[in-house]
């Protein structure tokens, strides 16, 4: 891969997943050729084989559009059914839509992050698997859980290959994404990873990780690195910790 690991996987953006291997390349790894084949031996037909599948949408959509139905539902569950029957670009290709996780007990904090993984996908559970877990122990060193912490994906289904989503992608999913944030009027957003800092907060990282702005919702933001990052890089854990434990403060702030 290289060139710095592909700037670590774009900080954990994530352009290509680690476990993602190709279909085509694990099946080229059990396949031998024997020189003294029977020349009468059926012969494996050659076929297109596509790693990323292209994606069509059955109609086109525009953001607008999506707007428009986004500003339609009163309560969060209808805008939760709402997405689950959006018909996304990439909803064709993913298993599961991955919807927002409400928390039932809100402490003020809603956390975005950029795609679903695998895991998610396969489970229709946002930031699950491995992630999830190291998510959870971040969580639990300030004191707060999923029951306290609502979280929501830039997009709803996964891309093909975990690659970042296209700026058309992200467009179409905007509009649910800030009706969320709408009803849930946080406090604090805490953004996760390269793409959810510059798509809510237009911060770069790592310049920008940890410094806590004011969101035009009027929200405290603070970007942070995505945990698929940490796992790549545990260096990074201590920056992240300093970063959490100033959220931690700024949410007992605004409470006093």
């Amino acid at each position: 891969m290289n060139n710095s690991e592909l700037q670590d996987l774009q900080m954990a953006g994530v352009l290509w997943e680690l476990d993602d291997t190709p279909m085509v390349l694990r099946n080229a790894e059990n396949i031998t050729s024997t020189p003294d084949a029977q020349p009468n031996a059926p012969q494996l037909s050659r076929t297109q084989t596509s790693i990323v599948p292209p994606i069509a949408p059955t109609h086109q959509m525009s953001p607008d559009t999506a707007a428009a139905m986004a500003a339609r539902p009163t309560d969060i569950n209808s805008l939760q059914r709402m997405i689950a029957e959006f018909c996304h670009p990439l909803r064709s290709g993913a298993t599961n839509v991955v919807l927002a996780h409400i928390a039932p007990e809100p402490n003020g904090m809603v956390i975005i992050t950029d795609v679903p993984g695998a895991d998610d996908d396969a489970s229709g559970r946002i930031l699950s698997g491995a992630t999830g877990e190291l998510l959870d122990k971040m969580l639990n060193a300030i004191g707060m859980s999923r029951e306290n912490v609502s979280l929501v994906p830039l997009v709803f289904w996964r891309t093909p290959g975990g690659r970042t989503p296209t700026r058309d992608e992200l467009d179409l999913a905007r509009p649910f994404v800030n009706r969320i944030l709408e009803f849930l009027n946080p406090q604090l957003i805490l953004t996760l990873g390269a793409v959810a800092a510059s798509e809510i907060g237009n911060i770069s990282l790592p310049h920008g990780h940890g410094v806590a702005i004011t969101h035009t919702s009027g929200a405290h933001l603070i970007p942070i690195f995505h945990p698929n990052y940490l796992i790549l890089k545990p260096a990074a854990k201590r920056d992240v910790w300093n970063a959490l434990q100033s959220a931690q403060n700024l949410l007992k702030n605004a409470d006093e």
